[in-house]
């Protein structure tokens, strides 16, 4: 296994199954305090913009982040055609655990909490590894997320998750709403980002998103009391 040679820095992994090669980007912080595997939505990938500003914003606070390629190549490929494997979500749910188990294999990150961060068909995903592995997954963040697809999955998941959905995003509103409860067995929050839209485009509104998994991760991950959090922020605006 390859070690991180640059810590805190970005850089591009394999993670080898049995049937395919998943490419995704690996950042580990110094003295990461946990790991977040982010689940890319319906059409992307590990490049979004999105999701790759939210990596940052967690980097900053100390969480290392593997922004991971759902489908290999030849499956983007033919997803582009077909668009049949973006809601495969079985098959998705079951390449997120394989980061799970990966990340338990890797020498600098084995030892590290693991939350999972996903976007629409993404945070589905990140449920259903969530429940497959709940002695390893202490957290999941939905951003626009799409949990209702999760289905049978819901009632399984103990991992704390917070659903983050914008203001304006009537349709997903519901959705999340339906999900929620469905989840009777993990503390579960839905937060309603005013103004905000589907995908967060809107004017520091992606910046709430981060702060607020931020915030999540770093409480129900890596366990640092919320008071601790508040003090942190008090001394950066002081």
């Amino acid at each position: 296994m390859m070690p991180v040679q640059e810590r805190g820095t970005e850089r591009t992994v394999s993670l080898e199954l049995p049937d395919r090669t998943l490419e995704a980007s690996l950042g580990v912080p110094v003295d990461p305090l946990a790991l977040v595997i982010f689940a890319h939505g319906t059409g992307s990938s590990r490049h979004s913009s999105r999701n790759r500003f939210v990596a940052e914003q967690l980097r900053e606070g100390g969480l290392a982040t593997l922004l991971l390629d759902l489908l290999s190549q030849e499956e983007e490929r033919e997803d582009e055609r077909t668009r049949r494997l973006r809601f495969d979500i079985d098959l998705l749910g079951e390449r997120v655990r394989a980061a799970v188990d990966w990340a338990g294999q890797r020498q600098e990150l084995a030892a590290l909490p693991i939350g999972l961060f996903g976007a629409s068909t993404g945070a589905a995903a990140a449920l259903v590894a969530a429940a497959e592995r709940p002695e390893r997954v202490g957290a999941v963040v939905s951003r626009g997320g799409r949990p209702d697809l999760a289905a049978g999955a819901l009632p399984a998941v103990r991992a704390a998750t917070l659903l983050l959905v914008g203001g304006e995003d009537q349709p997903i509103l519901g959705m999340n709403q339906d999900a929620m409860a469905r989840m009777t067995g993990a503390e579960t929050h839905l937060e309603i980002v005013p103004g905000a839209g589907h995908l967060f485009e809107e004017p520091g509104k992606l910046k709430v998103v981060s702060d607020l998994a931020r915030a999540w991760f770093r409480r129900h991950v890596a366990g640092e009391p919320p008071e601790l959090e508040g003090l942190e922020e008090e001394e950066a605006s002081g």
